[in-house]
C-alpha cells in the first residue's frame, strides 16, 4: 500500500481576494474548481505548474466570521529559486509577518491570517 500527496486545505473568507493573493504572492493558478450545486461551498484547486500537489481554497456560503486558527502553528513551506527577489516582492506587498535570519527563511501571511513559510531552493 502507498500513499501519495494529493492536496492540502485552507478554508476562506473571500474566495477571489485568496485567489489574488496566492496568484501575485506565489505565482499558484486556478486548475479546477468545483461548485455545489445548491451554491453552499466553492471548492478552488490551485497549483504551481511543476508539482502535482494541489492547495484546495475552500469557501463556504454560510461562513461570515474569521476562522480560528488557534496558534497558527501549522503552514505550509513553498521553495523559490530567486530567495532575494521574492523577498522584496512580498516586503512591497507588505504581507511578511515573521522573518528568522539565523535560519534564513521569512513567512509571509494570507487574507485569511494562514502563514506559508518561504525557504530558498538552494541552500549555500
Amino acid at each position: 500500500m502507498k500513499f501519495i500527496f494529493s492536496h492540502n486545505n485552507l478554508n476562506v473568507l473571500d474566495l477571489e481576494k485568496s485567489l489574488q493573493f496566492y496568484k501575485e504572492a506565489l505565482g499558484l493558478a486556478e486548475v479546477r474548481r468545483k461548485n455545489a450545486a445548491d451554491g453552499s461551498f466553492t471548492l478552488a484547486f490551485l497549483g504551481d505548474g511543476t508539482t502535482p500537489h494541489r492547495l484546495e481554497l475552500t469557501w463556504l456560503r454560510v461562513r461570515t466570521e474569521k476562522y480560528d486558527l488557534g496558534d497558527n502553528e501549522v503552514h505550509l513551506a513553498f521553495t523559490v529559486d530567486d530567495f532575494t527577489a521574492a523577498h522584496e516582492k512580498h516586503k512591497a506587498m507588505g504581507c511578511i509577518c515573521y522573518e528568522n535570519e539565523a535560519m534564513g527563511i521569512y513567512f509571509i501571511e494570507d487574507p485569511d491570517g494562514y502563514w506559508l513559510e518561504i525557504l530558498p531552493g538552494k541552500r549555500v
